[in-house]
């Protein structure tokens, strides 16, 4: 199982917009960060703004900024909004199965057990459950805003 580039950019994102919560981010400053292409966060950080995770404002002092406290965001909605539209293996997807197995196969069952698991144990995280305590992520933010010259303390 691998996860797509944009759930990926999607959490980054988040977690990066909770640390720097209530300061707003540059989507430039992010995809520096996140080690990523700006058009790709940029498209992630649109999504997640139409679905409510985010306040974005265009312009100077403009940026994004978390629309929810990291505490209401579950990792396992997110991942759902970026997952759902690709069936994990062919006999799920109902309009481009071809496998001649399907009506007879039990790995279907057992599947779709497991990814009901695996999207139970995402809901029971949120975004403060990845950032809280958590300095040394905190710390690659912020050297990824500042090119790596942040002053130690």
């Amino acid at each position: 199982m691998r996860l797509t580039l944009r759930t990926n950019l999607a959490m980054r994102t988040l977690m990066h917009c909770a640390v720097s919560y209530p300061d707003s981010l540059r989507t430039a400053d992010v995809a520096q960060a996140c080690n990523a292409s700006f058009h790709h966060v940029a498209q992630v950080v649109n999504q997640l703004e139409s679905a409510g995770y985010l306040i974005t404002s265009r312009g100077r002092g403009g940026g994004i900024v978390l629309a929810q406290k990291a505490e209401d965001i579950s990792v396992g909605t997110v991942f759902r909004m970026f997952e759902a539209d690709l069936p994990f293996a062919e006999c799920m997807d109902k309009r481009r199965n071809t496998c001649p197995l399907s009506g007879a196969c039990r790995l279907k069952g057992i599947l779709c057990e497991a990814l009901t698991a695996f999207y139970g144990t995402l809901d029971r995280y949120t975004v403060r459950d990845l950032i809280d305590g958590n300095s040394a992520l905190e710390a690659i933010f912020l050297d990824g805003m500042t090119g790596g010259s942040r002053e130690s303390a």
